[in-house]
């Protein structure tokens, strides 16, 4: 790990330009949830597909959630628009448009097959699709990207299983696996046979845990589960033992504030624990999971979260330093990444 730059002290009023011009990467990103209200009415249109919502509004209208539940509801719907490989194309574009116009250099970008599958779909459908996108992500884009196939763990490990076999033929298009939906009553250890099975493959390994359950959740998907990252973990500062080691092992948790806010894991953001944490000494990202949902791509995460919770300039490199640290890419790209941070921090005014 290269030494970090000597962080200069930033006026309030100039530090949501510094947290816009820095560059960073985005680990907890689910591509579904980047399906803004336009591209699913063009979609649902191109492919023939009815909605119950009038138009473009009348849906944004509708993203109102008191929990997990009620959103993921409302976001398995709109995936019924999505038909065919060029479907999935445009959908990772039009995020990878708005990602680059953050200053992300590397996104990681979570899916699952097995809603589409659900669907009729098959899984290299939805891969063949995303993985152009990220393919194309370098010379289009000017970043690079990868994808995280995740299990829905609302469904059985069986069905995980499956998931994993007919995503096989296509393992050079993902780097990881990962673990989403309905997190209260799926525990981690549910999935720990399949979980093995994709470390035998060489899979880079994560989970959502600790996001609406408890510290526990957390514990297994490190002992059992034996992943790399915890997605979300804002659940960990109930545990000191917890806190104590995630912080001893540097385990990267890939925190979403407007996520959190919107969901109601927080009653506001002033009251999100990402400063606390940060304090603390947890390796702590920031990441948008749902943008099209939650009401805010990775800029606006920084932005409201900086602004509500009174974080500073030397917060922010170390929270767009843990996202390069955190991310699965090679060394040398890792470090091509971190001198351009470094560039931003010692040459802004």
């Amino acid at each position: 790990m290269t030494a970090r730059p000597a962080i200069k002290p930033i006026a309030a009023d100039r530090l949501p330009d510094l947290l816009r011009a820095m560059p960073k990467a985005e680990l907890h990103m689910h591509i579904e949830g980047s399906l803004e209200p336009e591209l699913m009415f063009a979609l649902a249109q191109r492919n023939q597909v009815p909605l119950r919502f009038a138009n473009e509004q009348a849906l944004r209208d509708a993203y109102v959630f008191n929990n997990l539940q009620e959103f993921l509801d409302i976001y398995h719907e709109g995936t019924m628009v999505l038909k065919t490989e060029q479907d999935f194309y445009d959908m990772a574009c039009a995020y990878l448009a708005r990602a680059q116009a953050d200053r992300v250099l590397h996104a990681e970008i979570f899916f699952d097959t097995q809603t589409h599958t659900g669907h009729g779909l098959s899984a290299e459908t939805v891969i063949n699709g995303l993985h152009r996108a990220c393919a194309e992500a370098p010379e289009k884009f000017g970043m690079t990207a990868s994808l995280i196939l995740c299990f829905l763990r609302h469904l059985s490990e069986d069905e995980a299983f499956e998931c994993l076999e007919q995503a096989l033929p296509l393992r050079d298009k993902i780097v990881g696996i990962g673990l989403a939906s309905s997190e209260v009553g799926h525990p981690p250890e549910k999935f720990a046979k399949v979980y093995a099975r994709a470390r035998q493959l060489g899979f880079r390994l994560v989970a959502h845990a600790g996001e609406e359950a408890p510290p526990a959740y957390i514990w297994s998907a490190l002992d059992v589960l034996r992943v790399e990252r915890i997605d979300h973990g804002v659940q960990a500062i109930h545990d000191t033992a917890l806190m104590q080691r995630l912080i001893h092992d540097r385990t990267p948790l890939t925190v979403c504030p407007l996520s959190n806010l919107k969901l109601c894991v927080f009653p506001t953001l002033a009251q999100h624990n990402l400063g606390r944490m940060l304090d603390a000494g947890i390796m702590a990202t920031v990441n948008s999971d749902d943008p099209a949902y939650f009401g805010g791509y990775l800029n606006q995460n920084f932005t409201q979260t900086f602004d509500a919770l009174g974080l500073s300039a030397r917060h922010a490199y170390t929270l767009a330093r843990n996202s390069f640290d955190a991310s699965f890419i090679d060394a040398s790209v890792r470090a091509r990444y971190v001198d351009q941070l470094d560039e931003v921090f010692e040459t802004f005014q």
